[in-house]
């Protein structure tokens, strides 16, 4: 019996500890219209929930080339209230479309409107991954 209940604790300690891990406030995460927010990663997975799609906000992940890039945040008009549709974006010559799509100089994609004007000239694809999650957007303070 002790030999099975072993491995069985292990098990459950690693997935103790494995949980904190997804939770928590993150560090400067996403840009909304050059603001850049932060967020508390919840367990949430709305994925095949068969929720429509119109209540999701996309959310635009550029994998590890930099923050991910939102539609909209709290106050703005048509904020799903954290609730997001992610949509992985890809490009031919990442340095190539920042330099052509940057308006504000700040040297990545900081706004739906640079990533769209990528999208619309080419430089950009973006494709639905299919996740579906909820979690908050906490402006980072200026200076941090």
């Amino acid at each position: 019996m002790r030999k099975l209940l072993l491995p069985l604790a292990a098990a459950v300690a690693a997935l103790a500890a494995a949980v904190p891990a997804m939770a928590g406030v993150t560090g400067p995460a996403i840009y909304v219209d050059g603001t850049l927010y932060r967020t508390v990663g919840t367990p949430t997975d709305f994925s095949g929930t068969g929720a429509p799609a119109s209540s999701f906000q996309p959310i635009y992940s550029f994998g590890a080339l930099q923050q991910s890039v939102a539609t909209a945040a709290p106050g703005d008009a048509g904020f799903r209230g954290g609730r997001w549709l992610v949509m992985a974006v890809s490009f031919t010559n990442y340095p190539a479309a920042v330099t052509a799509y940057d308006t504000n100089g700040s040297g990545n994609f900081d706004s739906f409107a640079e990533l769209s004007a990528a999208i619309a000239a080419g430089a950009a694809t973006v494709s639905d991954t299919g996740t579906r999650f909820e979690c908050p957007l906490i402006e980072v303070p200026q200076g941090s």
